[in-house]
């Protein structure tokens, strides 16, 4: 079966917000994953682009379910022998909220060139304080 894929015809980019106050962090993370892909636009072509930029704000206040806030843990190695580093959940979200997010998103993302263009267009700040009031982002709610 063969696919017909539409040429790219807009040039403009579209800035969204999002408010993360609250909300679960891998139903979050999904719905933010489709829509830097631009899967909710009926011009969806995979190797392309959408320009579409997202703020995210108030990522200090994600929630998970059940005991993931103490138990989950996040593991990084620095390449030498022992060098093996765990920190838990709630340690990260205190020292680096952000973090906790780009995460998840970016495992979400297609490796490559294009996932890495579409994870520079995903701004998360800790707060509700973000410097890019005059791209006009509109707010999209999550229920």
């Amino acid at each position: 079966m063969n696919k017909t894929y539409l040429a790219p015809t807009k040039n403009y980019s579209t800035w969204y917000i999002i408010d993360a106050k609250n909300k679960n962090l891998g139903r979050l993370s999904s719905k933010i994953a489709k829509l830097l892909r631009g899967k909710n636009s009926i011009s969806f072509t995979p190797y392309v682009n959408n320009k579409i930029y997202i703020i995210l704000i108030n990522s200090r206040s994600i929630n998970v379910t059940g005991k993931k806030f103490v138990q989950k843990t996040y593991k990084r190695h620095s390449g030498y022998p022992g060098g093996l580093k765990v920190q838990k959940f709630n340690e990260i979200l205190n020292q680096r909220p952000n973090r906790i997010l780009e995460k998840s998103i970016k495992g979400m993302l297609p490796k490559g060139i294009l996932g890495r263009q579409l994870f520079r267009q995903l701004k998360i700040y800790p707060d509700n304080i973000h410097p890019h009031e005059s791209q006009q982002p509109k707010i999209i709610t999550f229920i």
